[in-house]
């Protein structure tokens, strides 16, 4: 989960009295993960999209039903369910710190007195679904924490597929050092026995390199430690995701976490670099903000459709690196239809001009070039230059497709 140092270390130690618990629960062995084939459970064929409280409350009090459907009632009214955004996901801090004496999970009774099945329903009355957070340990991130599922995979699994979960996000906190492959394909095994289609999100934050391994194991996976609202840590993470592209296609993606667009800590050019950043990798897109206090600023970025549409296009490509000198960097991902989406990203504190060519970005000769800007909504063409005056910290995204006249 989240980033204060005390949670840091919580989530990272496997300690004596977490190791006492766990003999004291039955569980001094680890589970062993089940022999199985490859994940193929049909969803995710491009990136989730959808809503995660966490970047905006965290377990703030601010975090409940009310919050959550009130959300569901906007994704629907400022038109962010056409333009694709579906799960509607409660992070850590949803359930009551105990177990009930039959083993079950338990919600918070003050942040969801109805309990998860009366949100989910409420949720897929809007056509949208529901997402729910637990960890791959003994309990979850939050320096109080909620039961996690290690040991009881297969009785939570079927208890959010009960509850009509559609969307599970295992975190990697309180994990006693158990190894990690064996951990979430055990998950792996008890979703797929529920028999619910229920998309499973790997948040073990790239320590094991588990584009190595996930893509038979979950439909994304976390490949770097949490994001935070600032220009510092989304350079970071982008910088780290973007060589793995090789790893990434539909139902297996590349995760660099959840959006912070709208959270108050960069400007709204560095947020327009942060989506279409996210877009051109092919990331899954998970709102990151309340939106019921989101400016309009923030429903034109997150409503972009043709931004969205490069993150969402069936090819699922994520996009490579084709230059990075001096800060400006050319991102260009392979589209369906033949098109490149080219990302014109300038990392400096200054206006820079960036240029690249049609066919460093993998387009076949032409006699000219078809060049839309996804954020002006703007044509051109071109004989096979494509450049741009970039500001400070910004992104010029363009889909660039070969005449064929």
């Amino acid at each position: 989960m989240r980033t204060s140092s005390t949670r840091t270390t919580h989530r990272r130690t496997a300690g004596v009295l977490l190791a006492g618990l766990l003999c004291a629960a039955g569980l001094a062995t680890a589970p062993a993960a089940t022999a199985a084939p490859g994940l193929d459970n049909g969803l995710a064929r491009t990136p989730p999209m959808g809503f995660d409280n966490w970047n905006s409350t965290q377990c703030g009090p601010g975090f409940d039903e009310a919050m959550i459907e009130g959300i569901a009632d906007l994704i629907v009214a400022k038109g962010l369910k056409d333009a694709g955004y579906r799960y509607v996901n409660l992070d850590d801090c949803w359930a009551f710190p105990l177990r009930s004496l039959t083993g079950e999970l338990v919600p918070d009774p003050v942040r969801f007195p109805h309990g998860i099945k009366a949100v989910a329903d409420y949720v897929h009355a809007k056509g949208l679904k529901l997402g729910i957070y637990t960890s791959a340990g003994l309990r979850t991130c939050d320096v109080i924490g909620m039961p996690g599922a290690l040991g009881h995979e297969y009785g939570d699994a079927r208890q959010f597929a009960d509850w009509g979960v559609d969307y599970v996000k295992y975190d990697n906190c309180n994990n006693l050092g158990i190894d990690a492959i064996s951990r979430y394909t055990t998950m792996r095994e008890a979703l797929k026995a529920t028999g619910r289609p229920i998309v499973y999100s790997i948040c073990e934050w790239g320590e094991n390199k588990p584009w190595e391994w996930a893509p038979d194991v979950g439909n994304l996976w976390r490949t770097t430690g949490d994001i935070s609202d600032s220009w510092s840590s989304m350079l970071s993470i982008v910088k780290q995701n973007l060589p793995l592209a090789p790893y990434a296609g539909p139902g297996h993606w590349n995760d660099p976490d959840m959006l912070e667009v709208g959270n108050g800590g960069m400007t709204d050019t560095e947020y327009r670099s942060h989506f279409s950043l996210w877009s051109v990798m092919a990331a899954p897109l998970l709102i990151g903000t309340d939106l019921r206090k989101a400016t309009p600023a923030t429903f034109d970025i997150l409503g972009n459709a043709e931004v969205i549409a490069v993150d969402q296009d069936p090819l699922g490509k994520q996009g490579t690196v084709v230059d990075d000198t001096d800060g400006r960097w050319v991102i260009a991902k392979e589209m369906a239809d033949g098109s490149r989406a080219v990302a014109l990203f300038n990392e400096s504190g200054t206006a820079q001009h960036i240029t690249t060519t049609a066919a460093a970005v993998g387009l076949p000769d032409a006699g000219s070039y078809t060049l839309r800007d996804l954020w002006r909504h703007t044509g051109d063409h071109s004989t096979g230059t494509i450049t741009a005056t970039v500001p400070a910290h910004g992104t010029v995204l363009l889909r660039v497709s070969a005449d064929t006249d």
